[in-house]
């Protein structure tokens, strides 16, 4: 195990090599998110810090809930953190001067300033902003294809970007709220809609790309078509939502309720994948149990969450915090194991790929067994009964 970086392995990465490129996308957003908070505070008056600690109030709840979306094979954190960045800060400062130039140099002297206005919200910014939060999904497709399993993966990543940007965009409208003529009454107005009632919105939007995204990664053909219909879909969505204050609050209400049945749709777009990855975990693990790296007993804990909680809680009990994050390793290793299998069968990686990434895996999957199974109290009193057998260490 110490010569293991089992973090690296998860994330399909060199040991002890961090992604420079991720390094200066990090910095990159994080200075064009400082960029903007400089904009906002500077002419925002003094509604900029009570925007800001609206703004970010229901974040961390937000983030939350997207990735409970993600426990069963969640996705590396410096990759969710570069995506959130790259909406709070390339996606709103883009999103601020393209929006600026495109009012002040094209739909005001085309339609003027009221209907200018109108065009800018609900076909400028879509367009726009839909495209600048789109572009670090096509980054992270180009770079980090492997990390992209399915239809969930793509919804996270998608939802990360939109939150950060949804974060940012949130400030600058408390503040107009709060400096304008209604006040503290108008904000509260703007709060309940953008942080209580559709503190979603972007995230949905986006996780239009985020499902063109995903089967571009997963499959052979139509990659191109998916990636264009997926981002003319979060525009439209992002079109419909803007053009529809126009119309007072049933314009809201209609789009709404078709915002709405189109989250339903996607929960259930995940929770069906999540039962199809249970399915194989079934139908791929068994393959391995004359290796020693599990054993029916595991097979069935490694199908349902609420067994892999179990089995994390034996391993601290038995080995304390070392011991629960190897069976954590454990679990994460399996379940890529898994969708390795599901990919070479769907064609998207060769057999090159399959076998440098499947000997990584089963190292990783031996050593962190051994760490858990090998602690001083007593491995058969584990709730699943793991096996004990503990075969000749894999080439490394």
């Amino acid at each position: 195990m110490a010569t293991l970086d089992p973090q690296a392995i998860l994330d399909g990465r060199s040991p002890g090599r961090p992604s420079v490129m991720l390094i200066i996308g990090m910095v990159v957003s994080s200075l064009c998110a400082m960029i903007a908070l400089g904009l906002y505070a500077v002419f925002g008056g003094t509604g900029f810090v009570v925007g800001l600690g609206l703004a970010i109030l229901p974040v961390p709840m937000l983030v939350a809930v997207v990735l409970a979306l993600d426990r069963l094979e969640p996705e590396p954190p410096k990759d969710l953190i570069f995506a959130f960045l790259w909406g709070a800060g390339v996606a709103v400062l883009g999103a601020l001067i393209l929006n600026t130039l495109g009012y002040r140099y094209v739909t005001m002297p085309l339609f003027g300033d009221t209907d200018g206005r109108f065009w800018t919200a609900a076909v400028g910014a879509p367009i726009i902003e839909e495209s600048l939060k789109g572009a670090v999904l096509f980054v992270l497709l180009w770079f980090r294809r492997n990390e992209i399993d399915g239809i969930t993966d793509g919804i996270v990543y998608a939802a990360m970007v939109a939150l950060g940007f949804a974060m940012m965009e949130n400030i600058s409208y408390y503040m107009q709220a709060l400096d304008g003529p209604g006040g503290v009454k108008s904000l509260e107005s703007v709060f309940v809609l953008r942080g209580l009632i559709s503190p979603f919105g972007h995230p949905l939007f986006t996780a239009m790309t985020g499902l063109g995204v995903a089967y571009a990664a997963n499959h052979r053909t139509g990659r191109t078509a998916a990636l264009i219909l997926g981002l003319l879909g979060a525009m439209l969505l992002h079109g419909m939502w803007n053009a529809s204050t126009a119309f007072g609050v049933k314009g809201l209400l209609v789009v709404y309720l078709i915002d709405f049945g189109i989250l339903l749709v996607l929960l259930v777009l995940i929770f069906n994948e999540r039962r199809a990855l249970v399915r194989e975990i079934g139908q791929y693990l068994p393959l391995y149990q004359g290796t020693g790296l599990v054993s029916p007993q595991d097979i069935q804990m490694l199908a349902t969450m609420p067994q892999r909680r179990v089995a994390r809680r034996w391993a601290r009990t038995v080995g304390g915090r070392f011991s629960a994050r190897a069976m954590s390793d454990y679990q994460l290793a399996a379940t890529e194991l898994v969708l390795l299998h599901q990919r070479m069968d769907a064609g998207v990686i060769d057999q090159g790929f399959f076998a440098s990434r499947q000997a990584e895996l089963m190292n990783l999957m031996y050593w962190t067994r051994q760490a858990f199974l090998s602690q001083p109290g007593d491995p058969g009193a584990a709730p699943w009964g793991p096996s004990g057998f503990a075969p000749p260490p894999p080439h490394r």
